[in-house]
């Protein structure tokens, strides 16, 4: 699920994410990547540095490495589980090992990435624990007259609950999510069907018509725009 909202875009520019990792080389390139992605993106290169920075600075995210010089990364995730709780961990790990998973794991990390890894699946793990920061902060999200509850998950139109299939429901939390931003077929099939997505099945067109008419019905106007070539986005305002 991507947070392209105005309101998500706002608070991604002020995340701060932390990068543990001893390899400088793999290091700097993370952070990197993570920067043009309009984080603020610190980076250590042994665990006891990290540890001194962690409770001087208000992060977000912590992306940790487990072979730390100075302080191991377990030791490292303890103590963060112990005096941070909140604070939210993703361990980057050669140990690819069930047994290392499920150690780090059971220490309270929230995410597991094995080494090697494409940068891309880092950034969507990054988005994924970053978004339940960002919906634990904000919970309601608003799109014109509607608005999202994402703790009761719940539709409103002009205040009232609005009655949606798990389906409808879906489509229709991906677009207030990313108001403003295209969304093509493909993207909200992948989102709302995922294993089970047929990139050659109408099944979004349907659903979307179907919506349509339920918001028509409420607003009495359509706030879905669809464009040619490049999918649905969610207007947000009434339309003339």
């Amino acid at each position: 699920m991507c947070y392209y909202s105005p309101t998500y875009q706002k608070a991604v520019e002020q995340m701060r994410i932390l990068v543990v990792e001893d390899e400088r080389l793999l290091c700097d390139g993370i952070a990197e990547d993570l920067e043009l992605e309009k984080y603020t993106v610190d980076r250590c290169y042994d665990g006891a540095d990290a540890y001194e920075r962690l409770f001087v600075e208000p992060y977000d995210l912590v992306i940790l490495d487990l072979n730390l010089p100075g302080l191991d990364g377990l030791e490292l995730l303890r103590r963060i589980r112990r005096e941070r709780p909140e604070l939210r961990v993703l361990i980057l790990s050669a140990r690819a090992q069930l047994s290392d998973k499920v150690a780090g794991l059971d220490l309270g990390a929230d995410d597991y990435l094995t080494k090697p890894f494409e940068l891309e699946e880092l950034e969507a793990r990054v988005r994924t624990l970053l978004r339940r920061e960002f919906v634990q902060r904000s919970p309601l999200v608003r799109a014109g007259e509607l608005a999202l509850d994402t703790v009761a998950r719940e539709i409103s139109a002009r205040g009232e609950p609005l009655p949606l299939t798990p389906r409808e429901f879906a489509i229709l939390e991906q677009l207030m999510l990313c108001q403003g931003r295209w969304l093509s077929q493909e993207e909200l099939m992948e989102h709302v069907w995922a294993a089970d997505a047929n990139p050659f099945s109408n099944a979004v067109r349907m659903h979307i018509s179907s919506l349509r008419k339920k918001l028509r019905e409420r607003l009495d106007y359509d706030p879905i725009q669809t464009k040619v070539g490049q999918g649905y986005r969610l207007a947000g305002e009434e339309r003339a």
